[in-house]
């Protein structure tokens, strides 16, 4: 870049000293093992648990089918979860799916990644949340009808704003939100799952007699049945696009998801039995939000917690989102494969606020468009065909490059059962139920070449490139970062 020329040229002091003042330039190792449990447990536990339910439910057809999917979800996140540990382990770096790509596949595969997150994938997540957080967090100031849906996107943009101020003052302050949303959430689920228990207590048991009838068989609807339960895990993989930033990764990452992972899966399915003790099936069909129509029934005039506590929850949730989404950015951006200036940290503050702003740009503009329904399908057809490729490429490093330092092992067996899977969720609703919009998203990845060859692989740049980077530096007080060798 061009303030890597200048420092070059212009500085007085002598290589050796500029060397050890970019050496100190870098993101902080401020996650522990608290604060990546609540990374993993506060993204995972947001609106999908409140939201989610009615739809696995009416793809599922039956109470307990519905159940299983969750479990099943559950255990395909664990299992996805345990083999990102070994590949954290391997490649000690930030950047997730996208570091892995490139370090197993090569540079192409890793930018189709890194265009298709950036621009698309990880500002579609973000929203999804946000408008979610906005739904229930403006719900009470419109009882008995439905909130503006320009009240739901300003509330929604208003969240996002606060997030990017957040996140690019302080790694430690926004470690600390996460971890004081996380026990705010928890305690909601658990006030649910006593609720859910007191009523099994006291008989209501409808809903689980003859509680596989009707049950749907279909590929497709089992597939899309999936997508929206494995919605309500989505950030089981967060931990591994901040492995720079953790402390002591090689035991952090495996224990963090050790304890987060188990902990969401059986408070989800506690709080969807809570959910059918307290309603039939037809009713949480028939509710717009599960949890609230839940609140209710059973706690009367104290109703208004469980809006509150969703509010929170989903609030939480977006910061763990758009904590690690920035990271996507600012890696990409570190290897090339992004514009030069989103590679670089606040000289004070130590965050990637150029990455962070970017995708605090890019997530309001889905704001406009987007629904929340369309988000989550869409959304977890990309992440599945990516989370696939990415085991893929453990698997590879098993098989051909067993002596590669590694400090945990998972067995192989379970790296194949999460590629089926996801070969599987790919597959299944393109055969079933064949939609236009994929065949756009598919478009969309491949439109990737377009950039990538003038862009990265000839390095064409345009010259006047060079200077809006200065000037956006100078304007945001940034500068390069190296890469933390752990």
């Amino acid at each position: 870049s061009t303030m890597r020329k200048r420092e070059t040229t212009d500085s007085p002091h002598s290589s050796t000293d500029l060397s050890e003042a970019k050496e100190k330039l870098r993101l902080k190792q401020e996650v522990g093992l608290i604060s990546g449990v609540s990374l993993i447990a506060g993204t995972m536990i947001g609106s999908g648990i409140f939201m989610s339910p009615e739809w696995v439910l009416h793809h599922m057809g039956s109470p307990a089918s519905s159940l299983l999917i969750w479990a099943a979800c559950g255990l395909l996140a664990m299992f996805g979860a345990l083999s990102y540990a070994e590949l954290g382990t391997i490649i000690k770096e930030s950047g997730g799916e996208y570091i892995y790509i490139l370090r197993t596949f090569g540079s192409f595969p890793a930018f189709l990644f890194a265009y298709t997150s950036v621009i698309l994938v990880r500002p579609a997540g973000l929203a999804a949340v946000c408008l979610s957080f906005a739904e229930y967090a403006i719900a009470p100031f419109y009882p008995g009808c439905s909130s503006p849906q320009v009240v739901i996107k300003c509330t929604a943009a208003a969240c996002i704003l606060l997030l990017t101020i957040i996140n690019c003052l302080n790694v430690r302050l926004a470690t600390s939100i996460m971890n004081i949303f996380t026990a705010a959430k928890l305690l909601a689920l658990l006030v649910i799952v006593v609720g859910g228990l007191v009523l099994l207590a006291k008989g209501q048991t409808q809903s689980f007699q003859n509680a596989f009838q009707n049950t749907t068989a279909g590929i497709g609807a089992v597939g899309v049945a999936f997508y929206q339960g494995l919605w309500s895990y989505d950030g089981w993989n967060n931990l591994n696009y901040v492995t720079e930033e953790l402390k002591k990764p090689e035991v952090t990452l495996p224990r963090a998801v050790m304890i987060a992972i188990p902990l969401v899966t059986c408070l989800y399915l506690l709080v969807n039995v809570s959910y059918l003790a307290a309603m039939t099936p037809s009713e949480v069909l028939s509710s717009g939000a599960v949890a609230v129509t839940w609140g209710d029934k059973v706690l009367g005039s104290w109703a208004w917690l469980i809006s509150l506590s969703v509010a929170l929850s989903t609030f939480g949730s977006s910061n763990g989102t758009f904590f690690s989404g920035g990271r996507v950015c600012y890696i990409a951006a570190r290897e090339g494969h992004m514009p030069d200036i989103l590679s670089m940290a606040h000289v004070r503050c130590l965050t990637p606020s150029p990455a962070l702003l970017f995708t605090s740009a890019m997530s309001l503009i889905m704001i406009i468009s987007g629904s929340f329904t369309s988000i989550v399908n869409f959304f977890s057809f990309i992440a599945w065909l990516f989370y696939g490729m990415t085991i893929s490429g453990l698997l590879y490093l098993k098989i051909k490059k067993p002596e590669l330092p590694r400090s945990y092992k998972v067995p192989i067996i379970i790296p194949i059962i999460v590629l089926m899977a996801s070969v599987y969720l790919v597959l299944a609703p393109i055969i079933d139920q064949p939609q236009i919009e994929i065949f756009y998203i598919v478009l969309f990845i491949f439109s990737g070449i377009i950039l990538y060859f003038p862009l990265v692989r000839f390095k064409c740049h345009p010259r006047f490139l060079q200077r809006v980077t200065l000037h956006l530096q100078l304007f945001l007080e940034v500068a390069p970062t190296t890469r933390d060798a752990n």
